[in-house]
């Protein structure tokens, strides 16, 4: 088996813990924080309108850092939207948690093109189970997620923030993993497609 596609389905796996993770006390943590009823689920849509704004720039750090230069970039990103999201939901502050998630979106939207760099990692005949096997690696998000929100939800005084402190420990992981995954160059350009 190729060492470097178990490392990226691990990486995957982490990914979805935090995904999972994020989403399972969001809603909670912004219940208890909201000004209003109507605005507790403000933190998920954050992490998904963080997304979507964030893939220009992803797409941008692809090009310039390489798959896992970016990836870098999008754990280090989870790992600072997380320590934001712990201090706003210790400190109370509900904009600041909406904040946090929405610049996790950008982890969202970088974690969301592990699949498409594990078919660089094999040979042309295997890249479909290749993309199977980093999108299996979710299952690991399925399973810890939820689990990972339940064991840190009281571990301080503030209920959540030991889950938020978990997932900055979870980007920690992430980073160590990526650092040992070696993704092939990127294809040099075309002249005319420089130009243009």
């Amino acid at each position: 088996m190729n060492r470097q596609l178990l490392l990226l389905t691990l990486a995957q796996g982490l990914f979805l813990i935090n995904n999972v993770t994020f989403i399972a006390i969001n809603g909670l943590v912004g219940l208890q924080l909201a000004p209003f009823g109507w605005m507790a689920t403000l933190p998920v849509m954050g992490y998904v309108v963080g997304g979507a704004l964030a893939a220009p720039l992803v797409a941008r750090s692809q090009a310039r850092y390489g798959r896992r230069g970016s990836f870098q970039i999008g754990l280090l990103v989870a790992l600072g939207s997380a320590l934001l999201a712990a201090w706003a939901a210790s400190a109370q502050h509900f904009w600041v948690l909406v904040l946090a998630t929405v610049i996790a979106g950008y982890y969202n939207a970088n974690g969301q093109l592990y699949r498409f760099a594990a078919a660089e990692l094999t040979p042309p005949d295997w890249r479909e189970k290749a993309v199977s096997l980093v999108l299996a690696g979710g299952l690991l998000g399925a399973i810890i997620g939820p689990n990972l929100a339940a064991w840190t939800r009281a571990l301080l005084p503030t209920p959540f923030v030991g889950a938020y402190l978990a997932l900055a420990v979870v980007a920690v992981l992430g980073m160590a993993v990526m650092a040992l995954i070696q993704f092939p160059p990127a294809p040099a350009k075309a002249a005319g497609a420089a130009a243009g």
